[in-house]
């Protein structure tokens, strides 16, 4: 079993979620921190712990991402972090599995299962150090983690999806 650490400078979790029902508004979080503890012998050994910290989450617009900051949405002052904790791995084929995990948003944990692709590891010609990469996503439910915000439109609909497709894409450098 091997131990990666997350390159933070080369990883982002974003997100994507219906706005007025015709399209999607998208965010991101760089700057994720954690471990992977890998078995190359039995990918299915393998682990992940991941931390986001919500404060440098972006979506380009700033008056919307203080409103995604304030308790409507992440509630940052109150719930710092969002966190990742694998619970199982399921090879699903060559490079691709399923991770099956508890996701903590506003102190919230609920079970995930993203669909994961992986590959290296490789060598980095800019230092040397051996990195793999990993790609995950799913879809969650924003109510099960109590991110409710919405306004009733004309038609009844609402202003913000309650469905939220995730995305990760991560760069992890073997730990010495």
């Amino acid at each position: 079993m091997s131990r990666w650490t997350i390159d933070p400078d080369h990883s982002v979790a974003a997100f994507a979620v219906r706005h007025l029902r015709v399209a999607d508004v998208r965010g991101q979080f760089n700057g994720i921190t954690g471990t992977i503890l890998y078995d190359p012998e039995d990918p299915s050994r393998s682990s992940v712990e991941a931390a986001i910290d919500v404060s440098i989450m972006t979506t380009g617009i700033r008056k919307r991402d203080d409103h995604l900051m304030s308790p409507d949405f992440f509630d940052a002052g109150g719930y710092p972090l969002i966190t990742f904790r694998s619970t199982k791995i399921e090879i699903t084929g060559p490079g691709t599995a399923k991770i099956a995990a508890d996701l903590t948003i506003r102190g919230i944990s609920h079970p995930v299962t993203m669909d994961a692709e992986f590959s290296g590891p490789v060598k980095s010609p800019f230092g040397g150090e051996t990195t793999m990469g990993f790609f995950a996503s799913a879809v969650i439910n924003r109510f099960d983690y109590n991110v409710r915000w919405n306004e009733v439109m004309e038609d009844g609909g609402f202003i913000v999806g309650k469905d939220v497709k995730i995305t990760v894409d991560i760069e992890a450098d073997l730990s010495a």
